[in-house]
């Protein structure tokens, strides 16, 4: 390993790290799709209360889950070729080494590449399987939620309900985002099989396009206008 992939490799690993610690800092005191979106999921889990039919509900989470499970089955598909990547090395090798401005790489650090990508799309499934937990919590929660005509909860105590609920929700969310962000670096990381500066300069155009779509895309104006409000929090007082 040269000193310019310890330094790629370094920065893809400080990056990806500040860039989740960053996001989860900044939803706090600007908009986000996250937390955007957690305002809908309260009124949702309100209105679900009010309903004696709670069928659309399940069925919204049914749907959910499902894009989730895609996610989780293709990840362990993906890891089933890295693994076999492995196995035929000095083939890929041989393959990229006919790309253009490929840097020469030895067995030792394409194996290292490789792993790289495993451990991603392993995080990335546990992070998919857990957020598909959450949502069947949530599946429960909501089965056991109280009838609309029941007096064993007042009014403050199903808000209260509504908001756990929707804040399991939220948590399944974020861990569904956190496999979305791991294929996104992984995409990255598929720039250094070919050279270190091309792994640098993916992972940064990751990151900047992680931020417009989180933080400044048209879909959160869409969202925030719905609400009445805007990407400046400051003008919303």
């Amino acid at each position: 390993m040269t000193w310019l992939d310890l330094a790629s490799l370094t920065g893809f690993l400080v990056t990806w790290a500040g860039y989740t610690v960053f996001a989860r800092k900044r939803a706090k005191v600007a908009w986000c799709l996250a937390s955007s979106l957690q305002w809908y999921r309260v009124e949702w889990m309100l209105r679900m209360l009010e309903r004696d039919m709670r069928m659309p509900d399940t069925a919204i989470i049914g749907n959910l889950e499902r894009v989730i499970g895609f996610f989780a089955s293709t990840s362990i598909l993906i890891l089933a070729g890295l693994v076999t990547a492995l196995t035929a090395n000095k083939a890929a090798i041989e393959v990229l080494s006919t790309l253009p401005f490929a840097e020469p790489t030895s067995v030792a650090l394409f194996e290292l590449k490789v792993l790289l990508l495993i451990f991603i799309f392993i995080f990335a499934f546990f992070n998919f399987t857990w957020s598909l937990r959450q949502y069947s919590f949530a599946n429960v929660l909501i089965g056991a939620a109280p009838a609309p005509d029941s007096e064993d909860m007042d009014a403050d105590e199903r808000r209260r309900f509504a908001i756990s609920t929707a804040k399991v929700i939220d948590q399944a969310g974020h861990s569904y985002n956190y496999g979305l962000r791991s294929y996104y670096f992984a995409m990255a990381v598929m720039g250094w099989f070919i050279h270190p500066l091309l792994f640098i300069a993916s992972y940064v155009t990751v990151v900047v396009v992680l931020y417009r779509r989180e933080f400044r895309s048209r879909t959160l104006q869409s969202i925030l206008a719905a609400e009445g409000k805007t990407l400046h929090p400051a003008r919303d007082r």
